[in-house]
């Protein structure tokens, strides 16, 4: 074989892989947005199958051989493709551990706890989850010793959506944000609070599909690559840099969670977009890690849609769609209003400043879940407990409480910690930004389409060609420092509440 005959090779493998990943997108597309309730079995039966395959097709000694032959020629690739082969290498290494029917299992289990955390979730029954959830635990800390045996398994499953970050790295990120964000929190507690009130009149959700359209269109995102779905709990998919769906839920009583959640998923899809094409149908297409990816979002979100410059640029049409609930609300109102900080039960409806506190509680029980320190029996007991010590509210019902994110149920262990170290990339992000662009003024004119060219030239374009690390530091101009987002966070609400 020649370094031209393996290429092709690599291409051919490469190209299979990404077809049997959009069949599996699909099937979880349709199962979480349109499909009838009751037919999670055929698409458990059908995701088993295409796992089977495609492992089948990559965990096999001609792939290990493709992949050695090009390591040992490398000097004869090309960066992108050098890259690739680093990767897959890394890729090879872990799934090939995993035996073939374990593989096929753990793709039917999480299509079915799926199904079955929608059920639970709506009768706020968490024992109807929890047989499922003590198989997702069981294997994930399996497949944490296949990862990677040295460490120890929450650190392997961590390393998986953030690389090299482990518990020691985020003991002392959290402590960060604790130890400067509480006193912001005690104090805005004495002050009186911010009315909101006009955010939870009833807003039909048909308007706010209309609402969703227009915050679609001031963000950039070409609806010809990009589409909007709804079901239970917000997500972005990608099936390549021309081909990105997000979705939302839609609260009649309340208009910030449906506008906040798809301008938080339009971040996600800005991201995927703006990855360089040439990377489509490799490993090098699509997001680095969650943690960058969250960065995008929650910069999208918070940083820019809960600005002032942004919510008053954009607050004379909000009106034009809600005229009799915003009558007599100014833009000013408006702005205070959707930066209220208050603590509160749900993740996704959290407030800048109190939102880390709801991921810190996810790693706190996940840290002991995986350790085998926490029964999934007691999760709804110790969830409920840290929501007291940690935001001083009390959780009414398993709906409202352990069962409010789908994220366990698709077996992402490990993936909370990047919603928080998203946040903080974005806030040093954005003080370097301010350094090479006028951020604000272009907002303030109702456009963010500078901001987007600036992220796509730091961040978006890489796609996975550099390390999560590498995209960080050449975004944030320098080694990461969580005090920038505390600061951030700290400036931001001394002036919402007069502190």
């Amino acid at each position: 074989m020649n370094v031209t005959t393996a290429i092709e090779k690599l291409n051919e493998l490469e190209t299979k892989m990404y077809a049997y990943a959009s069949a599996e997108s699909a099937l979880y597309l349709d199962g979480a947005t349109v499909a009838p309730k009751d037919t999670a079995e055929g698409r458990g039966v059908a995701l088993g199958i295409l796992a089977g395959e495609s492992h089948k097709l990559f965990a096999c000694e001609e792939t290990k051989a493709l992949l050695d032959f090009l390591g040992e020629n490398k000097q004869e690739l090309d960066e992108k493709l050098n890259r690739r082969v680093e990767l897959l290498k890394r890729d090879y290494g872990m799934l090939s551990k995993i035996p073939a029917d374990e593989y096929m299992e753990y793709a039917r289990l999480t299509n079915d706890a799926s199904d079955i955390w929608h059920r639970a979730k709506e009768t706020s029954d968490f024992s109807i989850f929890e047989p499922y959830l003590e198989k997702l635990v069981a294997f994930n800390i399996k497949f944490a010793g296949y990862y990677d045996s040295s460490k120890l398994p929450y650190d392997a499953l961590l390393n998986e959506y953030e690389r090299g970050v482990d518990m020691k790295y985020l003991d002392n990120f959290f402590n960060t944000l604790r130890n400067k964000l509480v006193p912001v929190i005690k104090a805005i507690s004495q002050k009186p609070q911010i009315d909101d009130s006009f955010l939870h009149k009833h807003y039909p959700a048909e308007v706010q599909r209309k609402f969703s359209d227009y915050l679609m269109e001031v963000m950039g995102l070409d609806r010809n690559h990009c589409t909007i779905g709804e079901t239970e709990h917000p997500f972005t998919l990608n099936f390549s840099s021309q081909d990105v769906r997000i979705t939302t839920n839609y609260d009649e009583n309340s208009l910030a969670d449906s506008m906040y959640s798809v301008i938080h998923e339009g971040g996600h899809a800005l991201y995927e977009l703006g990855v360089d094409r040439e990377l489509d149908y490799t490993c090098l297409a699509g997001g680095v890690s969650m943690g960058v990816h969250e960065s995008q979002s929650r910069f999208y979100e918070n940083i820019v849609g809960r600005s002032e410059a942004f919510v008053k640029a954009i607050y004379p049409k909000v009106k034009e769609f809600f005229p009799e609930q915003l009558n007599g609300v100014d833009a000013d109102m408006f702005y205070k209003a959707i930066n209220k900080a208050q603590p509160s039960l749900i993740r996704t409806e959290a407030d800048e400043l109190t939102y880390c506190f709801h991921v810190m509680i996810r790693y706190e029980i996940e840290k002991q879940l995986i350790s085998g320190e926490l029964a999934v029996k007691d999760i709804p007991e110790t969830w409920n407990s840290l929501y007291k010590e940690y935001l001083g509210v009390d959780v009414p019902d398993d709906k409202h409480g352990c069962l409010q994110d789908s994220h366990w149920s698709g077996g992402s262990f490990g993936y909370f910690p990047s919603y928080a170290l998203g946040s903080a990339y974005g806030a040093q992000m954005l003080a370097n930004m301010e350094k090479e662009i006028d951020v604000w003024g272009g907002i303030e004119n109702g456009s963010i389409s500078h901001v987007t060219e600036w992220l796509k030239d730091k961040v978006h374009k890489y796609g996975c060609l550099k390390e999560p690390s590498e995209i960080v530091k050449n975004a944030c101009g320098g080694e990461f420092d969580p005090n920038y987002y505390t600061d951030y966070l700290v400036s931001k609400y001394t002036s919402l509440y007069n502190l």
